[in-house]
């Protein structure tokens, strides 16, 4: 028998919803709850079938896990509403620390995690991180996670600005190259749609055969790049100077130092 587990989502923005349609396609044992105090937004998770609230005093104080899926710069506002509700708590916030989340929500078992958007197709990468949380907890947060895509453990805290930056922060970085690609693409005389098509769907093919690949990256350019052909002469300008590698760390970098400043 599946024992039922309760779980409220507090925030149904981009990251919350992202989420909330992945748990919605493993309901059993689930009961899948939303407070949002914008309309369109529980109207969107209403649409998806969790059950909605639009102010704390609504919801039943019923629950196994609370996941805070709030901007970091409301955190301080919202996470107190939720003190003496039951239950543990995940947060997904960006660079809001374990002694941060104890300090407004109270003594309790406490989970970080970082996923990322492509869980909304659960193809996510979700890490997470907590100082004191049992097997069932531990269970809990993989079954949640696992449903939208790939998951991880850290055991030291410190790790996960830099989690940030690499899959928390990252699908943005190859969605800016896919435009960087298509642009590249028109300028060379390339119909814009017919770009974006071809670029697109060539970081999705790539990437989908990293994953797959019994080999690594290293290798699978090796094999894309005959001596001096085509990929060999765009692969010299890109690292030519080591710069693309150098653009990419201090890009990572940035989003590190911005999640340390957050908490």
């Amino acid at each position: 028998m599946v024992v039922q587990k309760t779980v409220l989502l507090v925030g149904a923005g981009n990251m919350g919803f992202a989420m909330l349609s992945g748990w919605l396609r493993e309901t059993d044992g689930l009961r899948l709850q939303v407070i949002d105090p914008v309309a369109a937004l529980r109207e969107r998770a209403a649409g998806v079938g969790a059950e909605v609230f639009d102010t704390v005093r609504s919801v039943p104080k019923e629950m196994d896990l609370i996941v805070l899926a709030v901007k970091p710069q409301v955190m301080d506002k919202v996470a107190p509403d939720f003190a003496d509700f039951p239950g543990a708590v995940a947060s997904v916030a960006a660079g809001v620390s374990v002694a941060r989340l104890r300090g407004l929500v109270g003594e309790r078992p406490i989970v970080r995690v970082m996923p990322n958007t492509p869980a909304a197709i659960g193809q996510g990468m979700s890490v997470s991180y907590a100082e004191s949380a049992d097997e069932n907890l531990r269970a809990l947060v993989d079954r949640l996670m696992g449903v939208v895509g790939e998951t991880a453990w850290i055991a030291d805290e410190r790790l996960m600005d830099a989690v940030t930056a690499i899959s928390g922060s990252g699908p943005a970085y190859v969605f800016h190259f896919i435009e960087c690609l298509a642009a590249a693409g028109a300028k060379l005389g390339l119909p814009e749609a017919l770009a974006m098509q071809l670029a697109r769907q060539t970081v999705a093919g790539a990437g989908a055969l990293a994953r797959e690949a019994e080999v690594g990256p290293d290798v699978l350019r090796e094999q894309v790049t005959s001596p001096g052909g085509t990929t060999a002469a765009a692969l010299a300008v890109l690292r030519e100077t080591g710069a693309l590698e150098r653009l990419i760390e201090e890009a990572a970098e940035a989003a590190r130092n911005r999640g340390r400043e957050l908490g």
